[in-house]
C-alpha cells in the first residue's frame, strides 16, 4: 500500500508541475494555431464571415513572387546570421574561459549587454550608426574625405547591416551556453593531449568540439528558428527596405494580414512557415542523432 502511494506521488507530482505549462501551451499556441489553420482555408478579412475557399490560398502562395522573394531573403538572412553567431559566440566563450584572459568578469557583462536590449532599440541604435544622412559611420567617413555609403538605399548593404546587428545581438546568449559547456569539458582530456604533444588547434578540434557537440546543436537549432522569425530588428533598422527588397517572411505575413486585411491568405503563409520550421527542426534532430550514433 505504501509502495502504491509513493508511486502515485512520483507520477502525479511531475504531472502537476507541468500542468501549468501544458495549459499555457494549449492556450497560447494550440488554440491560436487551430484557429489560424481554419482561417487558412477561408478568405477571411478580419471582419464579417469567413467564406471557405479550400486550398485556394495555398495555390495563390505557390505563384506569388512576393512570397517567394520574402522566403528567399529569409533563407539568405538565416544562412548568414546562424554561422556568424555560432563562430562569434563560441570564440568569445573560448576566450572568456581561457586561463590567460584578463578582466573576464567585466567582459562577460559587456558581451551580455546586447541580449538585454530589445530588438526595436537595437535596430534604432544600428540605424543611427548606419544612417545615410545622419549615421555615425558616414560621418566618420566624411571626415576622411570618403563619400557616404548608401547603407539604407542599397538592398544588399542594408541586409548586411541587419546581419551584423543580428549577430551582435545573438552572440550574447549563445556565449553563455558555450561558457557552461566549455567549463564541463574534463581538464584531464587536455592534460593527456599535452602529454601527447597536441597543439592548440588539435585540442580544440579533437577534444573541445566533440565535447560541446550537444550545446552546439542547441545553439544552431534555436538560432535558426529565431532568425527565421525575425521581425522587430528589421522593422526598426530599415523597415524591410529599400521598398520591399528586404521584407522577410514574417514581415510579408504581417503586411498581408494586417495592412491588406487578408487574414486567410496570411494564415496560409504562416502555416507554410510553420512547416518549414518544423522540417528544419526535424532534419537537425535526425542529423544530430545520426552523428551521436
Amino acid at each position: 500500500m505504501v509502495h502504491k502511494v509513493r508511486k502515485a506521488r512520483y507520477v502525479g507530482a511531475p504531472l502537476l508541475m507541468i500542468s501549468v505549462n501544458l495549459c499555457l501551451f494549449a492556450l497560447f499556441f494550440i488554440w491560436p494555431a487551430s484557429i489560424g489553420l481554419g482561417y487558412s482555408f477561408t478568405s477571411y478579412t478580419g471582419v464579417g464571415t469567413a467564406p471557405f475557399v479550400g486550398l485556394d490560398n495555398y495555390e495563390r502562395l505557390s505563384g506569388d513572387p512576393a512570397f517567394w522573394a520574402a522566403l528567399w531573403r529569409t533563407l539568405i538572412y538565416t544562412g548568414s546570421v546562424v554561422p556568424l553567431t555560432f563562430v562569434a559566440s563560441l570564440g568569445t566563450a573560448y576566450l572568456l574561459v581561457s586561463p590567460y584572459s584578463k578582466g573576464k568578469t567585466i567582459a562577460r557583462v559587456v558581451f551580455f549587454l546586447p541580449w538585454l536590449i530589445s530588438p526595436i532599440i537595437a535596430g534604432v541604435i544600428w540605424r543611427w550608426m548606419f544612417g545615410e544622412n545622419f549615421g555615425l559611420v558616414n560621418f566618420v567617413l566624411a571626415k576622411f574625405g570618403i563619400a557616404a555609403v548608401p547603407w539604407q538605399s542599397n538592398a544588399d548593404l542594408s541586409l548586411i547591416v541587419v546581419i551584423i546587428a543580428a549577430t551582435w545581438m545573438g552572440t550574447a546568449f549563445n556565449m553563455l551556453l558555450f561558457i557552461a559547456a566549455l567549463k564541463n569539458v574534463p581538464v584531464s582530456y587536455y592534460e593527456a593531449a599535452d602529454l601527447d604533444g597536441a597543439g592548440a588547434w588539435q585540442k580544440f578540434r579533437r577534444i573541445t568540439l566533440p565535447a560541446i557537440a550537444p550545446t552546439s546543436f542547441i545553439v544552431v537549432l534555436l538560432s535558426t528558428l529565431h532568425t527565421m522569425k525575425e521581425y522587430g530588428l528589421f522593422v526598426a533598422l530599415n523597415a524591410g527596405g529599400p521598398g520591399t527588397a528586404n521584407n522577410l517572411i514574417v514581415q510579408y505575413i504581417y503586411t498581408t494580414g494586417f495592412k491588406r486585411a487578408q487574414i486567410g491568405y496570411a494564415s496560409a503563409a504562416s502555416f507554410v512557415l510553420l512547416l518549414i520550421l518544423a522540417l528544419i527542426a526535424v532534419v537537425q534532430l535526425m542529423a544530430n542523432r545520426r552523428k551521436g550514433a
